[in-house]
């Protein structure tokens, strides 16, 4: 099950044998300023992995904000989601937060990237 809202999504995912896994998760996400790195993207992520709770936010530059999606799954996976698993496959919802990532950002085709964040 997914939802999504601008600014928000919910994702929530249940075992259904001993062998798969559960997750009930949220990525809340607004525009913010970082000193080093200017306009950009802050995130939070928040729920459980396995019951496991966490609650943990990053922050991404303009041109590296589309990368959400793996750094969300680089957290959810610290807190037991398995190394196999991606949040991102709900491509429906992400989708929708990608496009209102984009918005939010004022990101147009063609817009440069920095260099150093191509490495």
């Amino acid at each position: 099950m997914a939802m999504f809202e601008p600014g928000h999504l919910h994702m929530e995912r249940h075992a259904l044998n001993k062998e798969d896994f559960s997750y009930n998760l949220c990525i809340d996400y607004e525009v913010a300023q970082d000193p080093k790195e200017g306009t950009g993207m802050s995130f939070r992520v928040h729920g459980t992995v396995e019951d496991k709770s966490l609650d943990e936010t990053f922050f991404l530059a303009k041109d590296q904000a589309f990368d959400f999606a793996r750094h969300a799954t680089r957290i959810a996976q610290q807190y037991g989601l398995p190394k196999t698993a991606s949040i991102g496959s709900m491509h429906k919802y992400y989708d929708e937060m990608f496009e209102d990532v984009r918005k939010q950002l004022d990101v147009k085709p063609g817009d440069p990237m920095k260099p150093e964040h191509l490495a």
